[in-house]
């Protein structure tokens, strides 16, 4: 799984940034789906650059952090014209190393490149309710492993390294009740989109086109 790197005195405010992204996505990743490509892709680029650096200069570390979120953010907010092809092309990509992580080897780029485009072509067909599932389900995953973290940081900070490795996937054996709780809470969140927030765009929409 992808990993990225924080320096001890940064934790708790990038946990906090974390549930509140989270929190944004699950609940109105649709209503404000560029916004929240924007958020995760600076996620997703922060993960890259820490990864691939090392932690061998905390300081270094956060300026490619926020650096490589920088790019990230670039790209997923240009991408807006193909975010949702993008969306469906990394859940075929995601479904495809789960999987085969439970064969207990790696999947062959051939496979992973196939189910991205199978989940690219799904996507743009069900555009609406792929980015409603598909923010409600990241979100409610980052916001509940921040959240645990978060609060186990409370009394765990002191006896954890000066830099910490973080796993955005983690579903070490201690911890397989995450994805109960992770299938809960991102059923609540598209609930809550199907019910409250994507509505409200939708009659955004309609109002508008009246007034032209």
């Amino acid at each position: 799984m992808p990993t990225t790197l924080i320096p001890i005195t940064y934790q708790l405010p990038v946990l906090a940034l974390l549930v509140l992204g989270g929190a944004i996505a699950w609940a109105a990743g649709y209503r404000l789906f560029r916004f929240v490509l924007t958020l995760f892709g600076f996620y997703l680029g922060a993960l890259a650059a820490t990864a691939v650096l090392g932690s061998g200069d905390r300081t270094l570390l956060i300026f490619a952090a926020l650096g490589g979120g920088a790019v990230g953010a670039v790209i997923m907010f240009f991408g807006y014209f193909v975010g949702v092809a993008l969306v469906g092309a990394g859940i075929g990509a995601m479904a495809v190393h789960l999987i085969w992580s439970r064969l207990g080897s790696d999947p062959h780029a051939f496979a992973v490149i196939l189910a991205a485009v199978a989940g690219a072509a799904g996507a743009m067909a069900l555009q609406r309710y792929v980015i409603i599932i598909a923010t409600a389900f990241a979100g409610g995953w980052t916001m509940l492993w921040a959240a645990m973290n978060l609060f186990d940081s409370a009394g765990a900070i002191a006896r954890r390294p000066q830099v910490w490795m973080v796993y955005p996937l983690d579903l070490s054996p201690g911890r397989r009740w995450i994805v109960a709780a992770w299938a809960a809470i991102g059923l609540l969140g598209v609930f809550t989109q199907l019910r409250f927030t994507a509505r409200m765009k939708t009659a955004v929409r309609v109002k508008a086109k009246k007034s032209t």
